[in-house]
């Protein structure tokens, strides 16, 4: 992230709308904002779903929404699959995605047959270094030149 060092969890794979997955079982991933999103987001202090648990989902399907100091942001299904599970926590206090990104501070769980689609840690790395530049105009205000 240009000076700041980009540290994360090396046992997760990665999405390129900057989420991370963890295996917790029988096909379910759970998934949350990586700390590359909360750094861009800053003070995560409201999250919506448009959801329900059941529903099956199609890869970048409009899942909510989450609204912070700097942003109000869609979220997207980074895979397909079945929701069948949401944080409540993170509903109820979504501050607890500030403070607990790889814990905690998770978003929901998908059962999905395939995750070919994510990242690798390394994959993941250099995704964050090709849209660097982008991610700067973003910051600044300056997306569409």
């Amino acid at each position: 992230m240009g000076e700041h060092l980009a540290s994360f969890p090396t046992d997760l794979l990665y999405a390129t709308n900057h989420m991370w997955a963890k295996a917790i079982g029988d096909g379910v991933l759970r998934f949350g904002l990586t700390a590359y999103a909360v750094r861009l987001l800053q003070d995560v202090y409201f999250l919506d779903w448009t959801v329900e648990v059941g529903m099956d989902l199609k890869s970048r399907a409009s899942l909510g929404s989450i609204e912070s100091k700097k942003a109000e942001s869609d979220l997207y299904a980074p895979l397909a699959g079945k929701l069948v599970g949401i944080n409540e926590a993170a509903l109820d206090d979504p501050s607890i995605i500030n403070a607990e990104t790889y814990s905690d501070g998770w978003l929901f769980d998908i059962q999905t047959d395939s995750c070919d689609s994510l990242l690798s840690p390394s994959a993941y790395l250099e995704h964050l270094d090709s849209a660097w530049d982008v991610a700067q105009r973003t910051i600044k205000g300056q997306a569409n030149e």
